[in-house]
């Protein structure tokens, strides 16, 4: 999963990614209104957090500018701004949640996972393939209650394939949305994950789940002929 931070205070811009990559979520950021805006345009975001207080144009702006351009990625606010008003200002430009500064990172972690889960109508907490479960909550994964333990990037991986299960996905759309948007298509490195997260899930099962597609990609499901 893909976020977006738009915030101009490099240090906190900074420690909002390295906590979100710890957790395995892919994070870029942007640190004026005008490359926040542009990018989250793009439409590769499952989350945007973005600040109120911009150099070149204020974050309202921005968060009604995206909904006039249909963008309907969650928009989770930060701001020191925290009276009534303020939140319901946010809340009537577009904006789906309001977190105030200062902040635990706890509670912004919950509060990206709940709009995630909102987003994607999800009612449960968990997904599921036969007998492997991933907790999205408690970040865990295990098969027919065996705990697997993995890195925050196979996490990531992982997820991303069991939220698109059975479509055929390319090392650039993998790319893209697990490690960066400018993910240079000719590295190997997703290859390297796919093939460690193939050998952690062997330790548990023989029941292949990922599947290579030929000239084309990777697939998460059931087998099928023509796949390795």
């Amino acid at each position: 999963m893909r976020i977006l931070v738009i915030e101009d205070n490099p240090k906190l811009a900074e420690g909002i990614r390295k906590g979100l990559e710890v957790e395995g979520y892919a994070t870029d950021i942007a640190v004026t209104a005008h490359d926040g805006e542009s990018m989250a345009a793009g439409g590769v975001y499952d989350v945007i957090i973005l600040d109120l207080m911009l150099p070149d144009q204020d974050g309202m702006t921005v968060c009604r500018n995206l909904r006039r351009m249909k963008v309907s990625t969650p928009i989770l606010i930060l701001t020191a701004l925290s009276t009534t008003s303020n939140k319901i200002d946010g809340l009537n430009a577009g904006a789906d949640d309001y977190l105030c500064k200062p902040f635990e990172f706890e509670e912004l972690l919950a509060r990206v996972r709940a709009l995630m889960r909102r987003h994607q109508g999800m009612e449960s907490t968990t997904l599921q393939f036969g007998r492997l479960e991933m907790d999205l909550l408690k970040r865990t994964v295990t098969f027919a209650g065996e705990k697997i333990k993995l890195s925050a990037r196979e996490m990531a991986l992982l997820e991303f394939m069991m939220r698109n299960k059975d479509r055929v996905l390319s090392r650039t759309t993998i790319g893209e949305k697990v490690w960066d948007t400018n993910f240079e298509a000719s590295s190997n490195v997703i290859d390297v994950y796919v093939s460690s997260l193939r050998r952690k899930l062997a330790h548990v099962t023989d029941e292949p789940m990922i599947h290579t597609v030929i000239g084309m990609g990777y697939r998460f499901g059931a087998p099928e002929l023509c796949e390795a």
